[in-house]
């Protein structure tokens, strides 16, 4: 398909670049808004035909830019509140105008967190053809004030805009030409390799479901290709906008799984002298990801995946571990950093 349409991607980063070499090879013309200009380089060498600088706080610019584009995909974050509004505005205004607008928003299933924090593993499995269940979890839900935005705004514009809200859980996985990691994993790992050990929060029981970075940005594109042949007044667009992208199933690794295998291969690799994990002391949080740390990596999060699936997509990449094993641990061991300086994860956690 070469649309020739415009795409304005918000934070095309670990998620959004892989979107944007996609897209950009079906002859989408993307624009891409980032904060560094070294970056703004790297996606102008895989497609890009523009580049912004800008920041998310600044609303106004992603505002004008927003309001030239026909398609915007927002993957710097899913807990930004200025940045979907200025995106939003822009929707309004162009909806004012005549302008239909796709917009897809990302979101992650750390808004379906259970508190469970290692303790158990959960029955609860939510589905993201049945939106009662999607819209069950409480408001003060990670990521669900921001969500709830969009969904309001959505009922407001009707079938002036096509909205879809993905919310990937677990990341994992490497685009080899662009050599990013994701967050929890590869945390752990630095974690375990500073501390001498691999852990896990609790004990180590709470599931969640995952998707490699390649099979998650496929999903993107399915998504946006449904969009796009879909009357914006189907019912399939108008009474849900979420989609679940998980490569799981049923068999979702439990965090102690996780850990397992980390202490595994760093044991093989001369860095531990035990594999066993064990359960890391919410002392050392601080090393992983502060006060968030039981709901990034000690939740419960079943999601299936049932739209995508309906609309043709499927993962096809390697499973966590043997893309932990090959791909990700391999990266992490060569990093040239002081392993006992590690303070944890610095950024904004997606899922």
């Amino acid at each position: 398909m070469s649309s020739g349409k415009k795409v304005f991607i918000v934070g095309p980063g670990f998620i959004g670049w892989n979107v944007l070499d996609l897209l950009a090879k079906e002859g989408y013309a993307v624009t891409g808004y980032v904060r560094r200009q070294e970056h703004a380089n790297q996606i102008k060498a895989t497609g890009a035909t523009d580049t912004v600088l800008g920041d998310l706080n600044d609303k106004s610019l992603i505002t004008k830019h927003a309001l030239t584009h026909d398609i915007i995909i927002h993957t710097a974050t899913a807990d930004h509140l200025p940045s979907v509004e200025a995106i939003l505005d822009a929707v309004q205004q162009r909806a004012e105008k005549g302008l239909s607008t796709i917009y897809i928003h990302t979101s992650g299933t750390s808004v379906l967190d259970d508190g469970a924090a290692g303790s158990h593993k959960s029955n609860k499995v939510y589905h993201d053809n049945v939106v009662s269940e999607v819209n069950s979890v409480p408001e003060n839900a990670p990521h669900r004030q921001i969500d709830l935005t969009i969904i309001k705004a959505q009922k407001q514009l009707g079938e002036k805009a096509k909205i879809a809200i993905m919310i990937p859980p677990t990341i994992y996985g490497v685009n080899p030409s662009h050599g990013r990691l994701t967050i929890q994993i590869p945390t752990l790992t630095r974690y375990a390799l500073k501390h001498g050990y691999a852990g896990y929060i609790g004990d180590g029981l709470s599931v969640e479901s995952n998707i490699h970075v390649l099979d998650l940005a496929r999903a993107y594109q399915v998504v946006l290709h449904h969009l796009e042949s879909t009357p914006a007044n189907s019912p399939e667009i108008l009474e849900s906008p979420y989609y679940f992208i998980e490569a799981t199933g049923d068999d979702e690794p439990s965090w102690k799984d996780i850990a397992s295998v980390i202490g595994e291969e760093l044991h093989k690799a001369g860095l531990l002298e035990d594999p066993t994990p064990r359960t890391i002391p919410p002392e050392n949080y601080n090393d992983l990801f502060a006060e968030f740390t039981d709901a990034v990596i000690g939740l419960n999060s079943r999601s299936r995946a049932v739209r995508l699936r309906e609309l043709g997509w499927k993962p096809t990449e390697k499973n966590w571990r043997e893309s932990y094993v090959q791909d990700e641990l391999p990266i992490i061991l060569k990093e040239e950093v002081d392993r006992k300086a590690f303070g944890g994860y610095q950024g904004t956690v997606a899922s």
